[in-house]
């Protein structure tokens, strides 16, 4: 069942352009919106199970061969993502409904999506570290789709672009990570890696393993410098948005840390690299965040600061820590998730989100202006009773400043953390206060394509929900806390520690780090009009987005230089760099290895009607050179072929022979069919340096390939596979026949993707045949 739930969302992919076809009059999303909400009502069966330490575990043998199998494993982390995922994602559909025209490309729109909802399941429930990957890949590919779905807007395609470029770079580092812990450890599973940690932590490939998951871990979640994609994500449709870049995609690279921490947490390598990233990323993305004048983009830099927080967090490694940054991933999808979908009503009614031209929408309207209000009040950390984004905050603070049984460099770093932790805050209110009040309050500041109105209750509906969650969590936190945090906890920590949640902490540090937020965030906001020129010395002309676009373009640059560099457009040059590659490559390699060897051993004997019929080839193929006429070339260089026939009818090989035999007469008779068709050129008399140089590269590729041939008998590096084969081709293949059975049964993959080949050859040559330049339709 835990396969099946996994698989829905790409099955329902499948079929969506099938009902696309069928049902025109009604809106595509109220069929898409079932896969969601009965996937979330079959993991909510979990809970109860999960809070009683009742784990699920299900396995489907892909490979087993090397390990790999389909293992999905659910306990409190897994569950909690997965309730995420399936729960925005419904409300997100139910959004989508209402924002998104059935003029627009729907099927392709919904595809995408289930596609990203099923791969996004199979990250957070794998067990298996490749399978992880696998889905992770497709994370990858799917947001590319869904970020470029408006692909006739530049923006969207460069944006769509970018993410893939490197999120897939970090993948593929993550990918060289999991190999050797799975190398390491002996397992792929990351149950089994985890009770092994200590295999990896003592190993000397531990800083290489942590860098390199950690590279995939940071660049999904849009952590510094890596943050670059996440703004430029904004193209999407705000639905793809309120999706991927608040609950979901940003997510993953956090779950990833998360599940792995009992493996890394501990050392203070894994504490710096995560909780200084973390701690930046959350300062340079509010501070960063106070400067953009689109409301997506404050959200987006907005996000990247909040994935910083939790980052930290996780790098802290306490309880307390632990549980504030579960926390506040839950909290993060309830308030950021409804002021992405705040932001598209905004623009869907007023037709901008650019704030130097809004205002006074508090007016018009007023039932998003309140949803508005919690959402940016809840993200700020303000101190209210009913805004759950306060209460992680101040976790955040407090956990900032405990680091028990630290070692010396933990000691000697954490006294600053506390700063920044405020320092990144105070930019975070700065611009929640921003986003509210420049939006909704004074009056409007520029000329709107619209008349601002109300939103249909339908795209009001969703943030609706997510605001009562915000409100629902801030009274009853234990409730939430004893369901899906405390399970989190134990799977990240190991351990459930106290996991009570209160709003008043009492008179104590934390405490009066959230009143100079209060105080400082609040004259910033008053006076950014005095201090806002500070950006244009830092970061300046700076910014990881023109690091970005320099690097492309530079190798864009450098390639294409190259490429026009031994692109000339000569057949000669070009097989001169591959006969020169191939004599540098393979010359080396046998000299190194000591690969020319003669043995005379085991040979077969030869008799004189072989040597007479290598004779005759011999002559044949050297005549071919010296020929003068097309066909003449083509008839002699078929002896060539024939005679190879005849030799393998000597020895014994009967399949062979014909095979060989059908092959030689078919390229006999296409080179005489394609030849006879070409015009005569006259034959250009080349310099005696050119065939000097044709003469030396073709005697050297024939000479070096004779000796490979006679090293390959010579030279036995290892056990011959043959005696393999030949001791199993019946056992495990049935048949006597060695050759058929490895065709079709060790090598049937590699034989099955040949036939493909030559069917989409043939496919191709049919086409041309068909369509040919000038042919009138209905003639044969």
């Amino acid at each position: 069942m835990l396969h099946a739930a996994v698989l829905l969302p790409f099955l329902a992919a499948f079929f969506i352009p099938l009902i696309y076809r069928g049902v025109k009059q009604v809106h595509l999303g109220w069929f898409v919106l079932l896969v969601p909400i009965l996937l979330f009502g079959y993991f909510l069966t979990f809970i109860k199970g999960v809070m009683q330490g009742v784990h699920t575990l299900k396995t489907f043998e892909w490979i087993p061969s090397l390990g790999v199998n389909v293992t999905f494993y659910i306990d409190g982390l897994g569950l909690f993502f997965a309730l995420l995922i399936t729960g925005i994602g419904s409300l997100v559909v139910l959004y989508s409904i209402y924002y998104l025209s059935k003029a627009e490309k729907l099927g392709h729109f919904y595809v995408y999506l289930l596609l990203f909802m099923g791969a996004m399941l199979g990250v957070v429930l794998s067990d298996n570290l490749f399978v992880l990957y696998t889905f992770w890949e497709l994370t990858s590919i799917s947001s590319f789709l869904l970020i470029g779905y408006w692909y006739q807007r530049e923006k969207s395609t460069s944006g769509a672009l970018k993410s893939m470029m490197i999120t897939v770079f970090g993948g593929l580092a993550m990918l060289g990570g999991f190999l050797l812990m799975a190398d390491i450890t002996g397992t792929a599973s990351i149950r089994g890696i985890i009770e092994n940690g200590e295999m990896i932590v003592n190993s000397p490939l531990f800083p290489f393993i942590l860098i390199l998951v950690l590279l995939g871990a940071f660049t999904k979640s849009a952590q510094f410098p890596f943050h670059t994609w996440l703004p430029d994500a904004m193209e999407a449709p705000t639905p793809v948005s309120a999706f991927l870049h608040s609950a979901t995609m940003v997510k993953a690279g956090i779950y990833l840390v998360a599940r792995l921490s009992l493996v890394f947490a501990g050392t203070d390598l894994f504490f710096l690299i995560v909780s200084g990233f973390g701690l930046l990323t959350l300062c340079w993305g509010s501070y960063m965040a106070v400067t953009q004048t689109d409301l997506k983009a404050i959200l987006a830099y907005s996000t990247i600061s909040q994935l910083g927080m939790i980052m930290a967090m996780l790098g802290f490694g306490t309880e307390l820590a632990i549980l504030a940054a579960v926390f506040h991933i839950l909290n993060h999808a309830t308030f950021k998730g409804s002021l992405f979908m705040v932001a598209g009503i905004i623009d869907h009614e007023t037709g901008t989100r650019d704030i130097r031209k809004l205002g006074g929408l508090f007016t018009f309207m007023p039932i998003t202006a309140l949803l508005a209000f919690f959402g940016t009040f809840s993200m700020a950390g303000f101190p209210l009773p009913f805004l759950n984004g306060f209460l992680s905050k101040e976790m955040f603070f407090d956990s900032s400043l405990h680091f028990e049984d630290a070692s010396t460099i933990v000691e000697a770093v954490s006294p600053f953390f506390p700063y920044f932790a405020v320092g990144g805050s105070i930019f975070t209110f700065v611009y929640s206060i921003m986003l509210f009040f420049r939006t909704f309050t004074g009056k409007q500041r520029g000329t709107l394509s619209k008349q601002p109105h109300e939103a249909p209750i339908g795209m009001l509906l969703s943030p609706m929900i997510l605001v009562l969650l915000v409100v629902i969590i801030a009274f009853i936190p234990d409730a939430f806390g004893h369901a899906l945090l405390s399970p989190m906890v134990d799977a990240v920590n190991g351990s459930v520690g106290e996991t009570h949640i209160k709003f008043w902490h009492g008179f104590g540090p934390a405490l009066y780090m959230s009143l100079s937020v209060l105080i400082l965030g609040t004259a910033l906001y008053l006076a950014r009009e005095k201090w806002q020129h500070i950006y244009k010395a830092f970061p300046g002309k700076l910014s990881a987005a023109k690091a970005y676009d320099g690097l492309i373009n530079g190798l864009l640059r450098g390639s294409r230089k190259l490429t026009n560099g031994y692109m000339t457009g000569s057949l000669r040059h070009y097989m001169i760099y591959i006969f020169v590659f191939f004599i540098a490559l393979v010359g080396i390699t046998m000299s190194v290895t000591g690969g020319f060897q003669i043995n005379y051993n085991d040979l077969a004997p030869i008799a004189v009607p072989e040597v007479m019929i290598a004779i005759v080839m011999a002559g044949a193929a050297f005549a071919t050179v010296f020929m003068k006429n097309r066909i003449a070339a083509i008839l002699v260089l078929g002896i060539v072929g024939y005679g190879l026939s005849l030799l393998f009818v000597f020895f014994r090989a009967p399949d062979l022979a014909l095979t060989q035999l059908i092959v030689e007469t078919v390229t006999v008779a296409l080179f005489l069919l394609c030849f006879y068709h070409l015009p005569n050129f006259d034959k250009k008399k080349e310099s005696k340096r050119t065939n000097a140089v044709n003469w030396v590269i073709s005697i050297s590729v024939g000479v070096l390939v004779t000796m490979v041939g006679i090293a390959s008998h010579s030279t036995k590096l290892f056990e011959p596979i043959s005696d393999y084969f030949l001791k199993n081709s019946y056992k495990l293949g049935g048949g006597d026949n060695v050759v058929n059975v490895i065709l079709v049964d060790f090598r049937g993959l590699d034989t099955m993707l040949e036939i493909l080949v030559l069917g989409l050859a043939a496919l191709g040559i049919y086409t041309m045949i068909k369509l040919r330049p000038g042919k009138k339709e209905g003639n044969d």
